[in-house]
């Protein structure tokens, strides 16, 4: 490891944090230190990155770390991680009072990131939405229209659609992507801290301000700032938020000294924003102001004929994190484009994410999937093929293979998880259920879910 850390006191604790969890720890303070040897000079794995490191330095690790084959990962504090998400850079996220086990979860993280496979895209060339449907082809082209200007941005859609990916695919293709990319929830941050969330505060300027705070506004300075479900921002904030978009200035709490805001807003939300203009919950000047350029996110369910590239787009994300891959057989994408996705995009992710851990290396059918995900006549333990050949024709290697791991998963319970017992129901050989066990990655003590 490489770790980067002003601080010689806090350095010395990470060496010894890393050599207690097995790794060693090559400590610099600065980045100007570091004479960027190929990957096997020195055998780097990741490099972590201290709370004292200032932001020039943050952003010059980035663009360095992409310098090697595949992306060197950055260990990253939180409060600093939307800084250095530039270029390629390869990001893990550390809570600010990291323990071992939030260490150890992270060193992990980053060797999976290390060790990915080379043909995997690369991080932020992920952000553009997969799929060729007339829907999103319409959000491609808003989007190169509008990214090169400094323009505001208002993404609309339901909840789980992927606004955040358009806003950082809009940041990518911008004059702005070496700048940070700093998004807020302003829905999750209870309304008396936003302002300090956005602004920051100084020391003392209330009660538990003990130290002064950079703002996200200041964090996203040369880049861009995302403010996702801005609808559910309070009337008093949107007058503050109205000001630093018109004049372009703000204030820190508590501070007299005027700062300049630098940044591209754009902003996101599910909800009708009209509709809360006449109910008196959303200022009319505020929506005019963000609603420069609106991009309308489709619902998963009206660009079903993306799903497919979806789930490969998504299925590389989780590979890069995890390690681990599956293949979606055609019953089981023909079963997903059936289901009416009432969470969308973030729905098919999850799900996608839930096979993975469950079928790492395994080819996925209709049979795999969650009960909810099923067509009619693939629950239970039976999984029903069509009556007669369909006009269309149908994956047949896919359906047997399905069937006999279905078949499989059952003799195995009924036989208390004995291999001999299960070969008996199957009516095989034992030596040849083993090898089938092998073929399809199956524990002898599977279940039939």
């Amino acid at each position: 490891m490489l770790v980067i850390e002003p601080q010689a006191a806090r350095a010395l604790e990470w060496r010894a944090a890393l050599q207690f969890l097995d790794r060693e720890a090559d400590c610099v303070g600065h980045v100007a230190e570091v004479d960027w040897p190929l990957p096997d000079a020195l055998g780097w794995s990741a490099v972590l990155v201290g709370e004292g490191v200032s932001r020039e330095d943050l952003r010059l690790l980035a663009s360095r770390s992409t310098a090697y084959p595949m992306p060197l990962p950055l260990l990253v504090p939180e409060p600093l991680a939307e800084l250095a998400l530039c270029g390629e850079a390869a990001i893990v996220r550390l809570p600010l009072r990291t323990r071992y086990r939030e260490l150890s979860g992270a060193l992990a993280e980053a060797e999976a990131l290390a060790a990915r496979p080379h043909d995997v895209p690369p991080l932020l060339s992920m952000f553009r939405p997969s799929g060729a449907s007339p829907a999103i082809r319409a959000v491609h082209r808003l989007v190169e229209q509008v990214a090169p200007f400094d323009t505001s941005v208002l993404v609309l859609g339901e909840s789980g659609t992927g606004k955040e990916m358009v806003a950082r695919h809009v940041h990518e293709l911008s004059p702005r992507s070496g700048g940070p990319f700093v998004p807020v929830n302003c829905g999750a941050i209870p309304a008396e801290l936003l302002e300090s969330e956005l602004f920051g505060h100084e020391k003392g300027a209330f009660t538990g301000a003990l130290s002064a705070r950079v703002g996200r506004f200041e964090l996203a300075q040369g880049g861009t700032l995302f403010l996702d479900e801005i609808g559910d921002m309070s009337l008093h904030m949107q007058v503050k938020l109205l000001r630093v978009l018109q004049e372009r200035t703000f204030e820190r709490v508590g501070g007299s000294r005027t700062l300049k805001a630098d940044v591209r807003v754009i902003a996101a939300t599910h909800r009708d924003l009209e509709a809360a203009i006449a109910a008196g919950q959303f200022r009319e000047d505020l929506y005019y102001r963000l609603n420069v350029f609106p991009i309308q996110m489709p619902r998963l369910a009206d660009r079903i004929e993306d799903l497919a590239a979806l789930a490969e787009q998504l299925l590389a994300r989780i590979e890069r994190v995890t390690g681990s891959r599956i293949e979606l057989g055609a019953c089981a994408l023909e079963a997903l484009a059936g289901y009416a996705w009432p969470g969308n995009v973030r729905e098919l992710s999850n799900l996608l994410e839930r096979l993975v851990i469950l079928n790492a290396g395994r080819r996925v059918g209709a049979g795999d999937l969650p009960e909810r995900y099923r067509p009619a006549g693939a629950t239970g333990a039976r999984l029903a093929g069509p009556a007669s050949l369909p006009d269309q024709g149908f994956d047949l290697r896919d359906h047997l293979t399905q069937l006999e791991q279905r078949y499989i998963r059952e003799a195995l319970v009924r036989a208390d998880g004995t291999i001999a017992g299960a070969a008996r129901l199957l009516g095989m050989q034992r030596t040849t259920l083993v090898e089938k066990l092998k073929k399809y990655r199956l524990a002898a003590t599977a279940d039939v879910a």
